[in-house]
């Protein structure tokens, strides 16, 4: 029991969960961040790791049938550790407004806290830049 309670005092998990949202005049984006550090011990020396995972949800706030006659959309964001997005094209109306992309990695840089993600989407001849904030605070 006590070499449970050393072991346990020499290791510390934080997890960083983050939810950061935002919009546009046709766009609305949230950025869903899971992320855990751990720090530990290891033959006496400081031991440190960390994963995470993400989901990001890009939604178009018109109706479905305004994108009928899109042909084409790029989406992208930007976070302080990196960034993403994806390209679809349409030989038939799209049958959802909604564009998701999800991942994750181990030991990648960690999104901050604080962090202001950049998204841009770019339709057919328009386009739209917005930003992210977190509403975990």
């Amino acid at each position: 029991m006590f070499t449970i309670l050393i072991l346990t005092a020499c290791s510390e998990t934080t997890n960083n969960d983050y939810t950061f949202s935002g919009e546009s005049e046709h766009w609305e984006a949230e950025y869903a961040y899971n992320g855990t550090e751990k720090w530990g011990e290891k033959d006496g020396q400081r031991t440190y790791s960390n994963e995470h995972s993400f989901r990001f949800i890009l939604k178009y706030k018109g109706s479905l049938e305004e994108l009928s006659s899109l042909q084409k959309i790029e989406y992208s964001y930007e976070t302080n550790s990196g960034h993403g997005g994806g390209t679809e094209e349409f030989a038939e109306p799209p049958t959802t407004g909604i564009f998701t992309l999800s991942g994750g990695s181990k030991g990648g840089a960690k999104v901050h806290e604080d962090a202001v993600i950049k998204v841009n989407v770019k339709w057919d001849d328009f386009e739209e830049s917005f930003e992210l904030q977190n509403n975990s605070k």
